[in-house]
């Protein structure tokens, strides 16, 4: 019953999109009917995704800012996050470059979305779409999900001065960590309208593109599976034995199941907080360090959402038809990193993952749904991956801090 209780948004979720899917393939073209419905439910998401990743992305930063008093334990959580993410990245890169979702779609399907997707690509030199990624000419364009990049940007800058105000940092701190939790608390009860208006998006959506798509999302989900066990078990290893040689890896895996478990029973990261503290003091990881690491690789450390990312890059760029080029693999590893820096612990991770991969690669945001389905059905596979990368993570830490274990009952010393 409890592994029900912890699936039942998953499940609810899953069965929205596969009712959706029916009624999709049933009754073809005549499903744009529902499209409304599923706009209304989109647009309540667009009004609270820019203030959320706003105050997502500034609470985080101050958080890493601010743990400087930890002496270098800041900066070796920022490299092992950083380099442990890019390895993801490019593991899953390397993944579903070999076997693209989508492979066999609909040609006419496609052409239609390039076809509806021209309107929404604006045409500059080299030089001004570099500026306008990165960069916006007003503040109220920061307001427009169109401007996805900038924003963070921006919410990233902020975050680190803010832990520049001396005494006023806490207070600042303070509201932007008030702030997350209330844009939290906002897009959660919008949440609850997500099977009806995903299942009715997702019919209209497969009343336009037809059955190619699912083949797509099996497929996507097969290689997404492959690389999570890979990582699981390979990467992970090699991560532990960094950590600590042999005593490291007999250490990982004597002590990881129980986190893995509870990951995969409760598909959140941040209900394994608990857990995986004691998890990584058993480990060896020192207390100082485990309870710094593992809350904060909870909100912005995600392996896991990181190979999910490039997933979802993949079939959105098969979808429509574009292939990748040197440029294209280097941005969609940035923008995975993102993704596995901006997933928040609600169903679908609250999409803003897959509003910044459709803004920055110009894609429309109507098919916002589409990508969410990706979330859904990799969520148990990722959060293990998320939850389990953290465990191994702190280990890192440790072993780049230079910090020795002490006995449980005993304060550990600061060194460094």
């Amino acid at each position: 019953m409890n592994i029900l209780k912890a699936y039942r948004t998953t499940l609810i979720l899953l069965g929205a999109i596969v009712l959706g899917a029916i009624v999709g393939l049933v009754f073809g073209k005549n499903a744009e009917v529902l499209q409304p419905i599923g706009q209304l439910f989109l647009n309540a998401l667009f009004m609270v995704i820019t203030p959320l990743v706003f105050f997502c992305i500034a609470a985080a930063i101050a958080n890493i800012s601010g743990t400087r008093r930890f002496g270098n334990v800041a900066a070796g959580i920022v490299i092992v996050f950083v380099v442990t993410s890019v390895v993801a990245g490019i593991i899953g890169l390397i993944g579903f470059l070999a076997v693209p979702p989508l492979a066999h779609s609909d040609v006419a399907a496609v052409k239609a979305l390039v076809s509806s997707a021209a309107s929404t690509t604006t045409q500059g030199s080299v030089a001004d779409q570099i500026v306008g990624t990165f960069t916006v000419s007003d503040f109220q364009n920061l307001l427009s999900k169109q401007y996805m990049l900038p924003l963070i940007i921006f919410s990233a800058f902020l975050g680190w001065v803010a832990t520049r105000l001396g005494e006023k940092s806490e207070a600042v701190l303070h509201f932007l960590e008030t702030g997350r939790e209330l844009m939290l608390k906002m897009i959660g009860y919008i949440m609850y309208a997500a099977p009806i208006g995903i299942g009715c998006y997702f019919a209209y959506t497969i009343g336009e593109l037809g059955s190619e798509i699912l083949t797509g999302y099996l497929t996507g989900f097969i290689v997404y599976t492959i690389i999570g066990l890979v990582y699981f078990f390979g990467v992970f290893t090699v991560y532990a034995f960094v950590a600590g040689g042999g005593a490291g890896v007999a250490a990982f895996w004597k002590n990881i199941i129980p986190s893995a478990a509870m990951s995969l029973s409760t598909c959140s990261s941040a209900a394994c907080i608990p857990i995986n503290l004691e998890t990584t003091q058993k480990m060896g990881v020192v207390k100082q360090v485990s309870e710094t690491v593992v809350p904060l690789g909870a909100n912005i450390h995600k392996d896991g959402s990181v190979i999910g990312g490039v997933f979802k890059i993949a079939f959105i760029f098969a979808l429509f038809g574009r292939g990748f080029t040197p440029w294209t693999i280097v941005a969609a590893l940035g923008v995975a990193l993102l993704v596995g820096t901006t997933m928040v612990a609600i169903p679908t991770g609250g999409m803003v993952a897959e509003l910044i991969v459709l803004s920055i690669f110009g894609f429309p945001a109507q098919y916002l749904p589409v990508l969410a389905v990706i979330s859904t059905i990799i969520d148990p596979m990722a959060t293990m991956l998320n939850v389990s990368s953290n465990c191994v993570s702190a280990m890192l830490v440790n072993k780049f801090v230079g910090r020795k274990k002490t006995p449980i009952s005993a304060e550990p010393a600061l060194v460094g």
